[in-house]
């Protein structure tokens, strides 16, 4: 991660230099020392990887200091050119002076950036010192591509491969058992381990032409080991009811679950309960009231699960269907198709021996589909035998856990930039079974300096690729594809990659997750690394702690009367479904944020100072409570890219913003979206 964080500072630094060398004056000079230092950085990383990886433990604090130097040298530089943008701004005599001549508070400040550049410079300094006692050797190899260019498999739905090679038997038994059979209330159960295709397998039956014929409304659910009931609830009223998100979150459990009652009286439903993992979780969904009333009309519940005693539990007819693992052959089939799909082995002269190592590669699998397809994308990127050997004859001799965490390592290694790596550990920052909105992920990627900049491709389409090739590497399910285009638009990771890239990111001092109820505390408690991305979920009535004056990134999911510190280096808020206490002051010179996105949260005011952030790319207050109108100064922010927005709205007198790419306006008075 440290390397992604130097290559995009050095890359600002660089526009920097060029653009405000008037303005910098002497300052000029030092800044441009620095970024030659950090550019010769760039060549200790790839070698100081390696070794963090193999345990040494002085390298991985090197790589810390690495990359948090690299950040607080793109502070500095960037709170001189918001001194600059700002006195452009700036109107009047005031703003007539700034332009051409220094203020006093000006040159204070310039001063005060020439100091923090020498300290860094000092630091980085030491650094050097230390990978030498290290012997850490300085890399001048090749940069690697900006992003992957085989993507002629865009279009593919690995989940379709799935079952239909491993699992057709399954799929046509339980799709009969939905249809047909008694006309009471009755539960088919999908038992297997994590990994095993049971989600995959459930998702291809409630997708079938037969299943959506027969019902007259289909719910799903993701259960996961933390929930609570009436937030399953509010999910089924929006789904079968079409309600909205503002008339659910308001009412109380019995009333939700009362609503559903009667509207499923009336009608031949499937519900899916994805995920269970304890075995009183059809009664907590009912503790109210009974949500799923048995009419006698051929309803039923499609429930999957790692356990057993889970199925056998609910108490209704039930039918339990255990997913063993693939066969020997089926297991070379789904193999075969992600690491020798049809187009490339139509060029290769040496298939023979592809297949005879791919064979004893897909055994090593054990029959477990997401080790088969996590494999054989890696593999698929590495059409070399002896690449593939390497593998084989390095296979660990360990359980089938630690062998999927090894295959998944593997997978990530092979990425092939550390752009897309970063993005890739990002997804961590997710709740459990989340619904990732690809143009959402987008923009936080672009506010994060995640995209590089090339002359020839717009940072959008740089970032569609990435989404694309991770799809390819079977590292992350589709959910959803557009009509029209078939591009990927939402997006899951599954349990197993999360809680991979969940430790991954925090072993780099990456991202932190905070989850009361997943009972994932944060890593500042037993570690001393200090991470500058916090994911904070499921918190309520207290400040945040974990916060630092360094943290660069804060997500927040289900937070309830939380306040939030002021974070002066902050670049992406992205807070979800929660209740904020004096947000305004979180945000006040909070100069360096580029994505401000509050969705579905209450008692928000936006202070009129918004309009003094002058680097911000994306507002986001879709389905948020606003104590206050949108300042009109909003429209003073010369990045703005992307903006959606309530009611709570004062439409601007010009709007002149050539950065402007997304304008979505929704007016609940009236019942309409509006979008541009």
């Amino acid at each position: 991660m440290a390397e992604s964080a130097v290559t995009a500072v050095v890359g600002n630094m660089s526009r920097l230099v060029i653009q405000e060398t008037t303005f910098l004056c002497g300052v000029t000079v030092e800044v441009t020392f620095l970024k030659d230092e950090l550019m010769r950085l760039q060549g200790y990383l790839k070698d100081a990887d390696v070794k963090r990886r193999s345990g040494n433990a002085a390298v991985a604090i090197l790589v810390v200091q690495i990359r948090d130097a690299a950040y607080v040298a793109e502070n500095v530089i960037k709170a001189v050119e918001h001194m600059q943008k700002s006195n452009r701004l700036k109107k009047g005599f005031v703003g007539a002076v700034s332009r051409y001549a220094h203020l006093p508070a000006d040159l204070v400040n310039l001063h005060q950036v020439g100091v923090q550049v020498k300290h860094v410079r000092r630091k980085i300094s030491e650094i050097f010192e230390s990978a030498h006692c290290l012997k850490i050797d300085l890399d001048t190899s090749a940069d690697e591509d900006e992003f992957p260019q085989d993507y002629c498999l865009m279009h593919q739905n690995f989940e379709d491969d799935i079952v239909m090679v491993g699992f057709q038997d399954e799929y046509k038994e339980i799709v009969d058992k939905l249809v047909h059979g008694e006309n009471m209330l009755s539960v088919v159960s999908i038992v297997a381990m994590g990994g095993a295709g049971k989600t995959t397998l459930a998702r291809k039956v409630c997708t079938s032409s037969r299943v959506k014929q027969h019902f007259d409304t289909i719910a799903w659910v993701s259960v996961s080991q933390k929930f609570k009931g009436i937030d399953l609830l509010n999910d089924i009223m929006k789904q079968i009811m079409g309600a909205n998100d503002e008339q659910v979150d308001q009412m109380q459990e019995y009333d939700v679950g009362k609503k559903i009652s009667d509207f499923l009286l009336q009608k031949r439903y499937l519900v899916v309960p994805d995920d269970v993992w304890e075995t009183d979780t059809w009664e907590q969904i009912n503790r109210t009231i009974k949500a799923f009333p048995d009419a006698s009309n051929g309803s039923r519940v499609l429930l999957t699960t790692r356990k057993e005693d889970v199925a056998n539990h609910v108490q209704m007819p039930t039918h339990v269907h255990v997913l063993k693992h693939l066969d020997e052959e089926k297991s070379w089939e789904l193999f075969s198709s992600k690491a020798l799909p049809s187009y490339k082995r139509s060029v290769m002269c040496d298939v023979d021996e592809f297949e005879e190592v791919g064979r004893k590669l897909a055994h090593k699998c054990d029959g477990l589909p997401l080790a088969l397809i996590v494999l054989g994308g890696y593999l698929s990127k590495n059409l070399n035998t002896q690449a593939w050997s390497d593998v084989l004859f390095g296979w660990p001799l360990t359980k089938s856990t630690q062998m999927m965490r090894d295959i998944l390592a593997r997978s990530y290694k092979d990425l092939p930039c550390h752009y897309l790596r970063t993005c890739f550990l990002y997804l961590a920052a997710f709740p459990e079974d989340y619904e990732i909105h690809v143009p959402n992920l987008i923009e936080l990627w672009m506010a994060e300096s995640f995209i590089p900049h090339t002359p020839s491709h717009k940072p959008e389409e740089i970032a569609h690729k990435y989404v694309t090739e991770l799809a390819q590497r079977n590292l992350i399910q589709v959910v959803h594809r557009s009509r029209a285009h078939k591009w990927i638009q939402t997006i899951k990771i599954h349990d197993i990659l999360r809680d991979w890239c969940i430790e991954e990111a925090r072993q780099d001092g990456f991202l932190d997750i905070i989850d009361k109820n997943a009972g994932q505390a944060s890593a500042a408690s037993y570690d001393t690394m200090i991470c500058h991305r916090s994911s904070f979920q499921n918190l309520s009535g207290q400040i945040l702690h974990g916060t630092t004056p360094i943290l660069r990134t804060l997500f927040g999911f289900g937070l309830s009367s939380v306040s939030l510190p002021k974070m002066t280096s902050l670049r992406v808020l992205h807070i979800q479904n929660s209740i904020l206490k004096d947000f305004s002051r979180t945000i006040g010179g909070s100069i360096h944020l580029r994505c401000l996105r509050l969705t579905g949260c209450r008692h928000v005011v936006l202070p009129s100072s918004i309009g003094e952030l002058l680097y911000l790319q994306t507002i986001d207050l879709k389905g948020t409570e606003l104590d206050s109108l949108v300042p009109n100064s909003l429209w003073d922010i010369p990045t703005l890219r992307h903006v959606y927005l309530n009611k709570e709205f004062s439409p601007p007198k010009r709007l002149q913003q050539k950065e402007l790419q997304t304008f979505w306006l929704v007016v609940r008075s009236f019942g309409t979206e509006l979008s541009a």
